[in-house]
């Protein structure tokens, strides 16, 4: 993959990709086009951030507040459906300004929407997204592949994560096609970690054996806790998390805390397995915290901080195969601007006996706070190519098969 600036020649190949994320800070665009060999090139990305307000009216539905029937929960997310698509339409707009481009010159726009209900464990399993597809079609006038997960889901998976899929396109070296490179690639023999730190963290492990297959699920709670308790206890701020990381930093990790929000049941199920913010919130938070002695706020930061980072190299050091070569370990999300966190993950990864090397996926030419903007971009395409696009050792679908659904406008 390389990342160009766009050249003076328009060509009517362009992809868009659209993600909004659990932390529900913005809107990322990231514009990209594929040659013969299914090459990926990186053009430009677009961020457009939620007001305040917009943040609340999304978080307020991650999971159900009451069963009070003034609640309007279902008219509040259908009505929300459509406003965010209203932002999703004018932050491409922008975008096609910004890279002097029109509506006929990008083939589709790849939506993953905003999660605000993921329930792969139901009885009657489901996931929503808004963010809808058919009005961004319309307004747009460009045609939208949306509905990534519910393909799998129909198929027994837990429609997440969906980036490995693609993290097997970019990441894998061994799925090189030219043979001197894959050659080289090969002498090197090493386990590949791709993780995305969002509100939510995810993991797709790509192994240097062809003997053990390729594993993606969520390994719990990114952002989305610091970032709760950081607004409960800053709520004049206008900065909606912890910058830095700088009040974790100031505080001290409580150990009987740390125990506590370990033992959470999620940590002892096996892949395949996905969760979200209907579950780790800010009321669960509340919960483990009257399970142990009270804690400084400060210090619950701090410890909020280890656990993001225990639970990832945890999971990490369960996957790692054996090779005696180097484990790379790929970043991305917005939990690289955390540098406690970073540090973090460093301290516990890095004085192993197993060598890790720990990169951005920058080094990949994937800005790694694009990534997942990238990631649907290239589903759309593996949409129009009929690739399949899902990892039933991923998901725990019945089967593989192409993601996604077209709204035209």
């Amino acid at each position: 993959m390389t990342n160009t600036p766009m050249s003076s020649h328009k060509q009517a190949n362009y992809y868009i990709g659209l993600m909004s994320g659990t932390s529900a800070d913005g809107i990322d665009l990231a514009l990209v086009s594929f040659d013969e060999n299914h090459k990926l090139t990186h053009h430009g990305s677009y961020y457009q951030a939620y007001s305040p307000e917009m943040t609340q009216k999304i978080t307020a539905l991650y999971c159900a507040q009451n069963n009070n029937s003034d609640n309007n929960e279902i008219d509040r997310a259908f009505s929300l459906d459509i406003e965010l698509a209203k932002l999703f339409a004018n932050a491409i707009t922008a975008f096609l300004l910004q890279q002097q481009l029109c509506a006929n010159d990008i083939i589709a726009i790849g939506n993953h929407g905003q999660t605000i209900r993921h329930r792969p464990l139901a009885k009657h399993a489901f996931t929503l997204q808004i963010g809808c597809c058919q009005t961004l079609a319309t307004l747009t006038n460009i045609r939208v592949v949306g509905q990534f997960r519910r393909k799998d889901m129909a198929l027994g998976g837990q429609g997440a994560p969906l980036v490995p899929a693609f993290h097997q396109t970019i990441f894998c070296e061994k799925l090189l096609n030219d043979n001197t490179a894959k050659a080289n690639a090969m002498i090197d023999g090493s386990d590949v970690f791709v993780i995305n730190i969002g509100g939510i963290s995810n993991l797709t492990f790509l192994p240097a054996s062809d003997n053990l297959d390729v594993i993606g699920y969520d390994t719990g709670t990114g952002n989305a806790l610091m970032d709760d308790w950081f607004q409960f206890h800053h709520p004049s701020e206008k900065s909606l998390y912890d910058k830095n990381g700088t009040w974790a930093a100031s505080g001290q990790v409580n150990a009987d805390l740390l125990a506590q929000l370990l033992s959470d049941e999620y940590f002892q199920l096996i892949p395949p397995k996905s969760t979200g913010r209907e579950y780790f919130n800010l009321a669960w938070l509340k919960q483990q915290l009257a399970k142990v002695k009270p804690v400084a706020s400060q210090d619950v930061q701090a410890t909020l901080n280890r656990f993001t980072a225990t639970t990832i190299v945890n999971a990490i050091k369960q996957h790692s195969s054996g090779t005696k070569n180097i484990t790379k370990v790929y970043l991305c999300g917005g939990g690289v601007h955390n540098k406690t966190l970073k540090d973090e993950l460093n301290q516990q990864l890095i004085p192993q006996e197993r060598k890790y090397e720990i990169f951005l996926t920058n080094q990949k030419d994937i800005d790694a706070d694009q990534l997942e903007a990238i990631a649907f971009a290239w589903l759309a395409f593996a949409y129009d190519k009929k690739l399949l696009s899902n990892i039933p050792a991923v998901t725990g679908a019945s089967k593989s098969c192409t993601l996604g659904c077209a709204f035209f406008p």
